[in-house]
């Protein structure tokens, strides 16, 4: 078994990134002990965006979000997300 590197403490956030950009994990980190981390309160960053849509579109957004009691804004992040999902090979 390969004998791991010491993590040296770091002055600030700054120091730290330097030092992951010039270092390898896999001297400081046994990858059989990794565990997948899971963070349930982190809510994402968002940004607002101004997106022009034909009236008859955004009306249509509209009945869909209504049937389905949810808003429509949040109705066309789960459709866009969907799409971008499908697009890159990992289904829904």
């Amino acid at each position: 078994m390969k004998k791991l590197k010491r993590i040296p403490r770091f002055k600030n956030e700054e120091a730290e990134r330097k030092f992951w950009a010039t270092h390898d994990t896999v001297d400081y980190f046994d990858a059989a002990r990794i565990k997948k981390g899971t963070f349930p309160n982190l809510k994402p960053t968002t940004e607002s965006i101004s997106l022009r849509l034909p009236e008859y579109l955004l009306a249509r957004i509209k009945e869909q979000a209504n049937a389905k009691d949810v808003p429509y804004q949040s109705l066309m992040k789960i459709y866009l997300a969907n799409q971008i999902d499908r697009e890159i090979g990992q289904g829904l």
